[in-house]
């Protein structure tokens, strides 16, 4: 779902022409843009077959060098507010047909590892051409998919009828396809995900060799739980970073309510400043009239992610200088 970014990259004392392509998988691929080669290694990797009837999986998927996949989930990962939320949680995880990434959708339900939010999502990531680097969102949070059979092209009973307004279905309806899909967070009876945290990152990525320099869990609780206890566990993230040429990077898009700056170089948290609503969105900046640079933000909420709504346009500018 992200867009590509195009930069040129230092490799081996030549210049070339690069894309970069973040995937909700957690892949990042940088191919040459001219001939569509890879410029970091891809390797096809066995994938988790037996689709249902009527489907077909590949055998293999491909794997960048670069990649933020996550560790494959087990019992011992299941988490939650008390020990009865927590064995509900392992309960139904041991019900779900998962194997790993490329599990694929079934009829008893599929645990999909990253899920739904992906790995990166619409906001995608930043890119330095200066420095040759990435900075990254990553976030993990898995959702759970089972196929409801079709049998005509009659509209199937929505599952949840106490559902906020303004919410998405609780079915992909696929009309005309045989299967629609039910697809939901995989969370506790409490609404906290089942899997333990942290569930989000700020991470960089050299963009020559592939190798992550570092990664540091993001954002907190505040906003997210019935007290507000600003806990940095780790939050989800949705909307994209943007990097300036200073090397500060500005990202809004956590569950919880801030525009944060970071150092590029080592992830270090710079600034905060606490928004109104929920700034799922992208951040951008600009040179003003009176020659200063802005950061501007908007801070819209998002209905999925259940936070804030608002119709904030916020701008932020550096001191004048003397």
């Amino acid at each position: 779902p992200a867009q590509p970014s195009l930069l040129d990259l230092a490799i081996g004392g030549s210049r070339v022409p690069a894309l970069v392509q973040p995937t909700k998988q957690g892949e990042i691929y940088v191919l040459n843009r001219e001939t569509g080669e890879p410029i970091l290694p891809v390797t096809e990797q066995p994938a988790p077959q037996g689709a249902v009837e009527g489907d077909r999986t590949a055998p293999t998927q491909p794997v960048s060098k670069l990649s933020f996949a996550p560790p494959p989930l087990t019992g011992a990962d299941m988490w939650g507010a008390t020990l009865f939320d927590q064995l509900a949680c392992r309960i139904q995880f041991h019900r779900l047909r998962y194997e790993g990434r490329f599990t694929p959708p079934s009829l008893q339900g599929s645990l999909i590892h990253p899920g739904n939010f992906g790995v990166f999502n619409w906001g995608g990531i930043a890119v330095d051409p200066a420095r040759q680097v990435a900075f990254t969102t990553p976030t993990y949070l898995a959702f759970v998919s089972r196929l409801v059979p079709r049998h005509d092209d009659t509209t199937l009973h929505v599952q949840g009828g106490n559902r906020p307004e303004g919410s998405l279905p609780a079915l992909n309806e696929n009309f005309g396809a045989p299967y629609a899909v039910q697809l939901y967070p995989f969370t506790s009876v409490l609404g906290l995900p089942c899997q333990a945290p942290p569930w989000g990152y700020v991470a960089g990525a050299d963009l020559t060799t592939g190798e992550i320099a570092w990664k540091h869990r993001n954002g907190t609780t505040r906003d997210a739980s019935p007290l507000p206890l600003p806990f940095r566990m780790g939050v989800p993230n949705l909307g994209g970073p943007m990097v300036t040429a200073g090397g500060v990077a500005f990202l809004s898009g956590t569950i919880d309510y801030y525009l944060r700056a970071y150092d590029v170089t080592d992830g270090r948290q710079l600034w905060e400043s606490r928004l109104p609503a929920g700034g799922q969105a992208t951040p951008m900046s600009y040179q003003g009239k009176d020659g200063r640079q802005y950061v501007l933000v908007v801070a819209g909420g998002h209905g999925s992610l259940g936070t804030r709504t608002g119709d904030h346009v916020i701008a932020y500018a550096l001191p004048r200088r003397p």
